[in-house]
């Protein structure tokens, strides 16, 4: 009985949980960690974002014979001209739009209000049911939208707070570009000849997995940005380049994005122009289109093999338990665990027809 697979299942199962209850039982052996971890996520997340921005712009620059050290400098007077450029040109023109448009939010709430209870007195077949109904609604809506301006301010205070640890990634940029390459045959050293074989080839396929990502995810977001920006532009919709940037932002969480992106632009179309809204839909759905066949098959190809049925009860779950912050790292997370998984099988199929 003990070689039966399904005992042997069953026997992990239990030791799983055996080791996830004694885990629990001593977390607080493990708070100092996590706070420490906590601490350095950011920039160290934001570090390694940039560090596959920034690693192809640094081996062309290689490539030219241009040493390493010189190579990152130029990398960093890139991000400055950058950030002058956004600063300067965009920042001033979305901090515009963002303030008119928090202002008429309030506005926006009390026309829904109008609108609705117009409706509601022309129309003598309504159940008082449903009229009850739709009263909560509208009344939980106003005070939402009133409340608005409140969460908004909120949000950009608790931001100021990350900006401390913002000033860390540059330096996590700096040494990851310079020696993040040493990373790995630091760490073979101390394996035998098999396992350090084994934890190269892990160590590339995690890198192509993360580079994969980044890099599809941060394309597409911008192509499908730029597409809404001159979209909005054409049809004149009010608000765009912040819809536009909030959209930019919105796709880089993986399939529900663009569903998110396209809400605020709609709502706004409405108040502006009802017909709006339906050119708002169009250029989306041109938007994505575009996006789904021609970008995202180049850029990212096949490399992450994740079914959108896996995504989306992985966002799902991920959303509920994690809110926002969930949704943007639960796929590269699933990635990340699934190409380790994958490795660790093809190893272990690999050493079994060995053994046969």
């Amino acid at each position: 009985m003990l070689q039966k697979r399904w005992f042997q299942v069953i026997i992990v199962g239990i030791l799983l949980s055996l080791l996830i209850l004694l885990l629990h039982e001593i977390q607080f052996f493990f708070d100092p960690f996590l706070t420490y971890a906590g601490a350095i996520a950011l920039p160290f997340i934001g570090g390694g974002i940039l560090f596959y921005i920034s690693r192809p712009v640094m081996h062309l620059l290689e490539h030219y014979k241009i040493p390493r050290l010189l190579s990152i400098l130029t990398v960093f007077i890139l991000y400055i001209l950058a950030g002058f450029f956004i600063v300067q040109f965009i920042a001033p023109i979305a901090q515009q739009q963002f303030t008119r448009l928090v202002e008429n939010i309030p506005r926006m709430g009390d026309m829904i209000g109008e609108t609705i209870t117009y409706w509601q007195q022309n129309q003598d077949i309504i159940p008082s049911q449903f009229n009850d109904a739709l009263n909560g609604v509208v009344d939980n809506l106003q005070s939402s939208l009133d409340a608005a301006p409140g969460v908004i301010i909120d949000v950009i205070s608790q931001f100021v707070g990350f900006v401390f640890a913002l000033v860390l990634i540059p330096f996590f940029l700096f040494f990851m570009l310079k020696d993040g390459h040493k990373l790995v045959p630091f760490l073979k050293q101390f394996m035998n000849k098999r396992v350090a074989a084994s934890f190269e080839k892990l160590a590339k396929s995690l890198d192509h997995t993360l580079n994969s990502f980044i890099i599809g995810q941060l394309t597409v977001s911008v192509f499908v940005g730029l597409i809404l920006l001159v979209g909005y532009l054409i049809i004149g919709l009010e608000y765009s380049l912040t819809l536009a940037l909030f959209a930019m932002l919105m796709n880089v969480i993986p399939f529900v994005g663009p569903f998110l992106a396209v809400i605020p632009a709609v709502l706004v179309a409405l108040f502006q122009e009802p017909i709006m809204a339906v050119y708002v839909i169009i250029i989306m759905i041109v938007a994505q289109q575009i996006e789904g066949n021609l970008v995202s098959p180049n850029v990212m190809g096949k490399a992450l093999s994740i079914h959108p049925l896996t995504i989306i009860t992985i966002i799902l779950a991920a959303g509920s338990l994690a809110g926002f912050l969930g949704l943007l790292f639960a796929i590269p997370v699933y990635a990340v665990v699934k190409t380790v998984i994958s490795h660790f099988y093809e190893e272990w199929q690999a050493r079994k027809a060995a053994h046969d």
